[in-house]
């Protein structure tokens, strides 16, 4: 029999990924979503309940029907600038959702939760790579309630609950396999809007501010491949069977692009001309967001397969096209090889 463990968010783009995972290392994933921004197509590896996590009874019946052994909870609002302008909307699903599944897990005797934190929680740092000891200073509602989230779990040490939080950078690429792939509404995400304009489904691509202070004046973002994002979940909550308290990681590429060169490099794997705008900057971004995931490395075992924009930008490409209904002749352009994905053994 399966182990079972209860995802929040699981159909959404990063949890559905997690699912397969999850489901390929021996896990049976139970996904907890309600549906507003997830897809009832990404739920292939386990059951699916629908639900509202700020509902107590819906949360604590799932618990009732599947007793899982562990949660990854993903389920959350993502849209740092809707954030700003709707903070109350945020507080309320992110905070409330996360105080009720944690009364449902002490209910159920379930103490071992993962979590899908962000890189957000550090704002704008003072230098970079940012490390897990770089100062918490969060600049919207939304990355405050990331850090407040990993602080409760902190103080829920108090109910015997361990837990992990997995700080994200800049989740990318498509399942390379091409059962999943990213499909927001709107999308807001980079690489996802680039293609978009590759493929013809926007005139234009806005680069937002070309005067600050990194090479080509463009921001610079870290980029990890949501399929290596996925993997560290299972090792995360594998890490648990051997730790207790509350601990945080990084989850990057280590290594940062700028807008510019991520356009450059969607042009070169589509074989698509991009017209890209300079516009004013947008308030509030800093210009250099990039990640040491040493400690992940170091602790979890983490490893990634995917490192190399190009790939993650390839596998994207072939997912949007897949999609969308579109075709495009194949860029002839080489990839780097990379290894088929593997999980860490015990």
């Amino acid at each position: 029999m399966r182990k079972t463990v209860l995802v929040t968010g699981g159909a959404g783009f990063i949890g559905s990924h997690v699912c397969k995972a999850l489901a390929k290392d021996g896990f049976m994933p139970i996904t907890f979503d309600d549906l507003v921004h997830g897809h009832r197509d990404n739920v292939r590896w386990g059951p699916l309940e629908v639900g509202d996590l700020r509902n107590p009874e819906a949360v604590r019946g799932a618990f009732k029907i599947w007793n899982p052994i562990a949660v990854v909870h993903m389920a959350g609002y993502i849209a740092a600038g809707e954030s700003v302008a709707n903070p109350a909307k945020y507080y309320d699903n992110n905070m409330r959702g996360t105080l009720t599944l944690l009364d449902a897990m002490i209910a159920d005797d379930t103490r071992r939760i993962v979590f899908s934190s962000s890189a957000a929680v550090y704002g704008a740092p003072k230098a970079v790579p940012i490390t897990e000891a770089s100062a918490l200073n969060p600049t919207n509602p939304y990355g405050h309630t990331k850090l407040m989230t990993e602080q409760i779990l902190r103080d829920f040490r108090a109910h015997g609950i361990s837990s992990t939080s997995l700080r994200y950078f800049n989740a990318a690429g498509a399942d390379p396999e091409g059962e999943l792939g990213e499909a927001h509404e709107p999308e807001t995400h980079l690489i996802p809007i680039l293609l978009d304009a590759a493929a013809g489904l926007r005139k234009s691509f806005s680069i937002y501010g070309d005067s600050y202070r990194t090479p080509d004046g463009t921001c610079v973002r870290d980029y990890v491949h949501v399929s290596d994002l996925a993997k560290a979940h299972v090792l995360a909550l594998k890490h648990l069977d051997d730790t207790s308290g509350a601990n945080a990681y990084n989850l990057g590429n280590g290594r940062g692009y700028s807008v510019r060169e991520v356009v450059s490099e969607v042009e070169a794997v589509t074989g698509r001309p991009i017209d890209a705008r300079v516009k004013p900057p947008r308030p509030g971004d800093p210009p250099e967001l990039v990640a040491d995931p040493g400690l992940a490395e170091k602790e979890l075992g983490w490893e990634q397969n995917y490192a190399d924009l190009s790939i993650q930008i390839d596998h994207a490409w072939h997912w949007h096209l897949k999609a969308k209904g579109l075709h495009f002749p194949t860029s002839p352009r080489q990839y780097p090889k990379t290894p088929e994905p593997m999980l860490a053994t015990d």
